[in-house]
Formats: structure tokens, sequence, C-alpha cells
């Protein structure tokens, strides 16, 4: 099977280290930004959160590469105007609400929907993909579904929400699932039931566009990529690097089983919303549903599962052992989620998790 591109985006939170708030600083961080880092950085819903999007990469060390390279860009930029990059799904400190960004689209739908779109103070990671042709967007789209709650689990990092522990790994999940366009995909059989299903959804007005297709996968807009959306953005630029490798490897696997005229077995919405949830709850620290069975097994056995369903994929690329390493580092040490919690067990203090992440966001050995 012929290797396919990738890409990734990360969102950022902005923070000022001295008081524990949020940023509103977007603009000017940006403004720095591009100098330096050009069209690879981006605005935002609110105006204290900043994205940046890597070039196309081919290997998993091009990925790395590049997210070193742009969240150096952008928290030297945050540093010179005082304030300092988050890695994390929810801001975890006490947050007033933040302003939305001076953009027509981030207005009017601030406007629409009222406290759902004020509330989003969250970051996410997103993954592309390169397909060829619009029809097999929406294979992996309908075969990857049950795969996906997997990656959430791997990437979870947004315990704390308003200063206090959420009990979830990613609570940004389901902030996030109060869109009315979230959750899982729908298990579309050609890119005519994705149009038909898209033109009806932008009659009703609640899709205002494309843009606002917030499934956990989606085809792009913008690029001929399939875009998993389902991760938080990740604290460690490995765990970034793993879900690269993880997405690429599952389109591959879709493609090459359609090709094949395998069998898909799926499980039902009402089940891949369970799915969800647990990976939402438990992250990779408690139990998670099955891919296949859709009963509850433990993290791990999950992960097994999801790698064994895409080792051809990685043989082919030659990422078995890379990715084999970067899980087993997820599952040693834990997610984002296991490592803020870990920070706010010392001395109970919400700051010393806002400056941990400062810290980690991008490490010393990466610089």
């Amino acid at each position: 099977m012929r290797l396919a591109t990738v890409g990734v985006e990360e969102e950022f939170h902005l923070a000022d280290l001295t008081t524990g708030a949020l940023r509103p600083d977007a603009s000017q961080v940006l403004a720095a930004a591009r100098r330096r880092l050009g069209d690879d950085v981006d605005p935002e819903l609110l105006r204290s959160q900043v994205e940046v999007g890597t070039a196309t990469c081919t290997t998993l060390t091009e990925v790395r590469s590049e997210l070193v390279r742009l969240r150096r860009g952008l928290a030297d930029s945050a540093e010179a105007a005082g304030c300092a990059l988050l890695a994390s799904g929810t801001f975890p400190a006490p947050a007033d609400q933040v302003a939305t960004t001076d953009d027509p689209r981030y207005q009017a739908m601030a406007q629409l929907f009222g406290p759902t779109a004020r509330e989003q103070v969250t970051c996410g990671c997103h993954v592309h993909v390169a397909v060829d042709e619009p029809t097999d967007a929406v294979t992996v789209l309908r075969r990857s579904r049950p795969w996906l709650p997997v990656l959430l689990a791997l990437s979870a990092n947004s315990p704390f929400l308003q200063g206090s522990d959420t009990s979830y790994a990613s609570y940004r999940s389901e902030v996030w699932s109060r869109w009315p366009t979230s959750g899982p995909a729908p298990a579309l059989t050609s890119h005519e039931d994705y149009e038909v299903l898209v033109q009806r959804l932008l009659a009703t007005g609640v899709l205002r566009d494309r843009g606002m297709l917030y499934w956990h996968a989606r085809p792009s807009q913008r690029y001929p990529t399939v875009e998993f959306r389902v991760a938080d953005v990740c604290l460690a630029v490995d765990d970034a690097v793993l879900l690269a490798g993880l997405c690429r490897a599952i389109t591959q696997i879709c493609l090459l089983a359609e090709e094949q005229g395998a069998p898909n077995p799926d499980l039902p919405a009402e089940v891949l919303r369970a799915a969800t949830w647990r990976a939402a709850r438990f992250g990779v620290d408690g139990e998670l549903l099955d891919p296949q069975a859709g009963v509850p097994v433990p993290a791990a056995d999950a992960v097994a599962a999801l790698l064994a369903h895409v080792r051809p994929a990685l043989e082919e690329s030659g990422e078995v052992a890379e990715v084999d390493a970067l899980v087993a580092a997820v599952l040693g040490r834990g997610s984002g989620a296991r490592r803020q919690r870990s920070t706010f067990a010392r001395r109970g203090d919400i700051q010393d998790v806002i400056e941990a992440l400062a810290r980690e966001t991008l490490p010393s050995d990466q610089c």
C-alpha cells in the first residue's frame, strides 16, 4: 500500500504565569509568530487560543521535528508578549469569560450558540491523512468509527476545569460534545450520501458551514485528507507523534479492507457514544470498550487490539517499533491527564499545574 502523507494541527491556551489567568493576547502573539512561522499559525474561537499546523510530512521523524519547531516558535512569541503557551485540553485554573476572536464567522457562532460557544475554552489535536478520492474519506469515516475512542484515551489531557478535578481524563471531550454536530461520524456508504447529509444539515441553519462538522473524523474542507478530530491536544510532543502514526495506520487499514471487500464490524451509534464517554472518563487508567465486542476491557487490552488491527500498515511504513515504544510510554507514565494530576497532588495548588504545563509543553530537551 502507498504510504499516505500526514499533517498535525495543535491548539494551545495562552496564560499569565504570574496570575494563573488566561491571556486574551492571541492577536499580539500571532503577529509575532507569523514573522517567524508564516502561515503555519492561526487564531481560534477565543482570544486566549492559538493554533499551529505542520507542513505535509511523510515520516514520523518529520512530524516530530515540525511539532517542536512550531511549539518553540509559538512559545517564544508568547513569552515576548508576557504570557506562556499551555498544551492542555481544558484550562485548569479558574477563568473568567474570554472574548470571542474578532472574526465574522466566530462572532456569528458566538451569537447563535451562546454559552455553548463561549465555554469552549478547549484545545484539541487534529491529524490530517491524505486520501486519493472523496469516496476514500467516507470509507475511512465509516470503517474507523470503533477505533477512535482509543485515540481519545491515549491523548486524554484535560482533567481540571475551573480549578477543580472533574474526575474525567478528558473533560474537553465532554465540553465539546455540547455542539450539535459533534460525536461519532455517521456510517455513510458513499460520498454522495455524505453530500446529501451535509446539504440537509446546512439547510437546518444549525450547521453554519462545513467547518462546523465536529465529528470525531471528517473529510477536510481545505485539503484532500481525512481529518481526525477526536483527540485532546497532547502535553508531550511524542504523544502527538503517536496520534499521527496511528491515524495514518487506521486510514491505510480502512482503505485496504474496503479494497479487499472485508466485512466491517461496527458498533451501534449508542455504543460508540458510550465508548467515547468511557475513554473521556477513564483515559488509559481504567476500562475502555473493546472496539470490536463493545464490552469493558482494561485500557491496555483495547490499545493492544488497536495495534493488532493496524499492524500491517505499521509494518508497511516501518513504524512498528516506534509506535510500540510510544504506546508503551503512554501506558507506563500515563497520558497528560495523569501527569497533571500528579503535579496537583504534590501541594494541591492549581498554579503548580499551570507552571508545569508551561514547562512540559516544550521540554528543555526539545528546545
